[in-house]
């Protein structure tokens, strides 16, 4: 495949506006070997999310796990750059006071089947229990049934799990943690169920008392 000047002038301008802000030449590595395979698969498509979506599903299965974090992130970056939007370009250009690249932490490589069968007898701190809890309560608020509820706990305890070791509690650990846990899921339908399960579980595992609106709304997810 080709690369589209289109795609090569959004990465070029990306890559003019990090070098602007200071970030060293060594973390521009990760982000040209990523974009150099992603622009190839978003040449002559339309400028719409759903094309640049379906872009990222394929490209990351080619990505070792333990890239998943970093390249999503690039991922994340580029795209407002890609469909040139200007507004969003200028708030990433305002936020960009520090290089996320590379990811100081990352959980450990483990495989799904180790953390599925033994999830069950993992104990939990006060914390993270109240936040199962929560997440529980507003399942059954919702009528959702026992085996959709057990599920759902299931996958919020394997991010938990995956969370131990942190350094921080922040929306940033959050996201690398969910990154790195990705590709775990090799079906394609159970890795949208966890993206589901964690964007409900956030609210719960971050305090919001307003957790409780943002189960089961059915909202459309992606890895971006």
């Amino acid at each position: 495949m080709n690369i589209d000047p289109r795609e090569q002038q959004a990465m070029e301008v990306y890559i003019k506006l990090l070098t602007g802000k200071g970030f060293g030449p060594e973390t521009f590595v990760p982000r040209v070997g990523f974009l150099n395979k992603l622009m190839p698969l978003l040449a002559n498509k339309e400028l719409i999310g759903r094309e640049y979506r379906t872009a990222i599903e394929t490209i990351m299965d080619t990505i070792a796990n333990d890239d998943w974090p970093e390249s999503l992130v690039v991922a994340r970056e580029y795209y407002a750059f890609w469909i040139n939007d200007l507004k969003a370009v200028s708030l990433f250009s305002k936020n960009a006071t520090e290089d996320p690249l590379p990811i100081d932490w990352k959980p450990i490589e483990v495989t799904l089947s180790s953390l599925w069968y033994t999830i069950d007898a993992e104990k939990f701190g006060t914390t993270d229990s109240w936040a199962l809890k929560g997440y529980t309560k507003a399942l059954r608020f919702e009528n959702a049934d026992q085996t959709l509820i057990d599920t759902r706990l299931k996958l919020a305890k394997i991010l938990l799990v995956r969370l131990r070791d942190a350094p921080d509690k922040n929306n940033k650990i959050y996201r690398t943690t969910v990154d790195a846990t990705l590709p775990l899921f090799e079906v394609k339908k159970n890795r949208r169920l966890f993206l589901v399960v964690v964007r409900e579980f956030f609210h719960f595992w971050a305090g919001n008392p307003e957790a409780d609106k943002f189960v089961l709304n059915n909202h459309t997810v992606s890895m971006l």
